[in-house]
């Protein structure tokens, strides 16, 4: 869902907002080079779990209550509720901190497990393959079809592939990422035909080949569920999943219905900060769902083996959905690790496979997690983003992760024995180099973001890797080799698994949490390259605006004269195409500092920055014309090497506009 807010690229999930989140946290505090000060041996080590602990309410309850509350203060974040399944029914629902903090003069609201709604993010597309997983157990869908079989338009595409469903919900239709009103207000028209209909994100991968987080392709397939099952999308999963499961405390509507409203948790930024306004998320089947954690825990149960209850699915049709999704003839080597099912996250954690999704709103954040096999699993969801970037991810990781370390932890009690593998210095040699994620924006002016945030690899000479920041942990990280072309953090639970390229030479690609992909970089998106090139022309086109009143006043006062009229024109075009560079430039920092607000940037001001910008391109002619004057006339080395520098800065600018996007036709973002 993107830029620019809170919580940069995280597991299992992502809202509809947080790759924007994301990608504004790179942008504002280059999270890559941050990292890089943390501690790799530190981000190696993971704790030993405790002996195996007894799954009963009153074991849960009392360790939740040592360790959320605490948490929540550390955090600044207001509130939480946690709900636990196991063996087909509910275990236990806690509550902590506030659902209203009376920062607004209201009084005070605890957090009531039933009665408390939180939003829940990307957690909802849960739903949505639900959902589409009806459609196919009736026959009214194959997830082997184009979409636009379902569709009352065609999607456009970029490749002779057709996008299936399958491709959909296993994030797999190959869009670029786009942030442009993903986040509304309740007055604003939200129609989805239209949203996904009208200037959708460009496809940039062939379907299937590079799982790559889509929220516009889940909320394809939530029209899809509009399209086939003939009812709003909303309306329908009220019908066909929240009334089966008796969720009455759930619904998609935005703005929620009038018997709801008042139960919504208020969200902040902070303890202490002002409650924030309803997000409208605008493709509502990737993040909308509003929900109790007792709603959650239903839900959960759907997803497991339960004689005698209410079923939404099949146990056969469960069993697919489970079920890892894309096998090696499209994946390769990704197939060898952690892959997409038909809506879930897989995780293999301490021996045990774990089906999971998380979510976040700019406000909220959820994550859940189920072990179908052991009928047990856990969801947690948050009002708060707390006083730091990572705040809310590494507190529900705190929980969810702490659950199944105490409660299904290894069988020896230990961390799982590994092999490196014989292949492992060969696979780290080709590994090294830069990568960036394949979750982009490639057509549209953001696309510089790229620069930011990029992962290294670095070969360590032993067989192993340090990877800075760790996908998953956000700090360096060293990886072994534990299978062919999979590497699992030395210490630790996270995956990696690669994908040389077609010559065997080198890994193309690094895949991590089954829909999530690293790509090797080109030259030009080398920070060491692109970087230097613009901070350098920016640099230059500076000082020489600033020289030149400067120097006017100095041989004003030294009674020194000009160079004279000849080729004062173009001077005047160089001088006016410096200051128009320089302008677009810092123009364009400030569009991206909106952005990061969620806030729409005018169409009309986007084309007052590109025509900026296309003057400081079109500057480059009078300024080569008066270098080409000041060498022809001998006007002196100051002048000659002072109008050479202006010109390779102007260059420079130009290359950057050009390779990053900012004079593409379409302003859209």
């Amino acid at each position: 869902m993107i830029p620019m807010k809170s919580d940069p690229p995280t597991r299992r999930h992502r809202a509809p907002v947080t790759l924007a989140a994301a990608l504004g946290a790179l942008a504002v505090l280059a999270t890559g080079c941050a990292s890089g000060s943390a501690d790799p041996v530190a981000a190696t080590l993971a704790p030993v779990p405790p002996a195996t602990a007894e799954l009963t309410e009153e074991n849960v309850n009392a360790w939740l209550d040592g360790l959320v509350p605490t948490e929540l203060a550390r955090t600044e974040i207001p509130g939480a509720s946690i709900s636990v399944v196991h063996e087909g029914e509910l275990l236990t629902a806690r509550g902590y901190g506030y659902a209203d903090t009376g920062v607004d003069g209201d009084e005070p609201t605890p957090v009531d497990p039933e009665e408390t709604l939180f939003r829940v993010g990307s957690v909802s597309k849960l739903f949505t393959a639900t959902a589409v997983m009806q459609l196919v157990e009736r026959g009214d869908v194959d997830l082997d079809t184009d979409i636009g079989e379902y569709l009352d338009f065609d999607p456009p595409t970029n490749f002779d592939e057709p996008i299936t469903t399958r491709h959909l919900l296993t994030h797999t239709p190959g869009f670029e990422e786009r942030i442009e009103g993903a986040i509304l207000t309740v007055d604003d028209d939200n129609d989805l035909a239209r949203r996904l209909s009208v200037d959708p994100p460009e496809q940039v991968y062939p379907p299937g080949t590079v799982p790559s987080y889509s929220n516009h392709g889940n909320a394809l397939a939530g029209l899809i569920v509009e399209q086939v099952g003939g009812v709003p999308f909303d309306d329908y999963v009220q019908d066909e999943i929240l009334k089966p499961l008796g969720m009455d405390s759930s619904s998609f509507a935005q703005p929620l219905p009038d018997d709801l409203q008042g139960r919504l948790a208020g969200s902040y930024p902070i303890t202490g900060g002002p409650a924030q306004p309803f997000e409208v998320v605008a493709e509502a089947p990737a993040g909308a769902l509003t929900a109790s954690s007792t709603d959650m825990a239903r839900f959960m149960l759907a997803h497991m083996p339960r004689e005698g209850e209410e079923e939404i699915l099949e146990p056969t049709t469960l069993e697919q959905m489970h079920a890892p999704a894309l096998e090696a003839d499209v994946l390769g080597t990704f197939a060898e690790g952690p892959r997409m099912t038909l809506g879930f996250f897989e995780e293999d954690r301490n021996g045990h496979r774990i089906l999971g999704h998380g979510g976040d709103t700019q406000h909220f954040h959820s994550e859940m997690q189920i072990l179908p096999e052991e009928r047990s699993g856990i969801f947690v969801t948050l009002n708060g983003s707390g006083n730091s970037g990572m705040a809310s991810h590494l507190l529900r990781l705190d929980v969810v992760d702490g659950f199944f370390d105490r409660y299904f932890p290894a069988e020896d009690g230990g961390g799982e024995e590994v092999s490196v593998q014989d292949t492992a210095a060969e696979h780290a040699a080709m590994a090294a180099g830069s990568y960036m994620a394949s979750r982009r924006m490639e057509s549209t002016f953001l696309a510089a973001l790229d620069l930011l945030g990029q992962t290294k690899v670095q070969d360590l000479g032993d067989g192993t890797i340090l990877v800075t920041p760790g996908p998953a942990t956000f700090a360096p990280t060293v990886y072994e080799e534990v299978d062919p072309w999979v590497w699992r953090q030395v210490g630790g639970h996270s995956v990696l698994t690669m994908r040389p390229d077609k010559d065997g030479q080198s890994v193309e690609a690094i895949g991590f949490e089954s829909a999530f992909t690293l790509l090797r970089i080109d030259t030009e998106y080398q920070p060491l390259v692109a970087l230097p090139i613009i901070i350098g022309s920016v640099l230059i086109l500076v000082v020489t605006m600033l020289s030149w009143p400067i120097g006017a006043l100095l041989r004003r006062r030294a009674s020194r004269p000009g160079r004279g009229r000849e080729g004062r024109l173009a001077r005047v075009l160089t001088r006016v195409g410096v200051g128009s560079a320089v302008a677009a430039l810092l123009a364009w920092v400030a569009v991206v500092m909106v952005i990061m607000e969620f806030l729409p940037v005018p169409a009309l001001a986007l084309r007052a920055i590109q025509a900026l910008q296309l003057i400081g391109i079109l500057a480059i002619l009078p300024a080569a014309w008066s270098l080409f004057q000041d060498v022809r006339r001998r006007a002196g080395w100051k002048y000659v090497v002072g109008g050479a520098l202006v010109l390779i800065a102007l260059l420079g600018v130009q290359w950057f506009a050009v390779t990053f996007g900012l004079l593409f036709p379409s302003i859209t973002y």
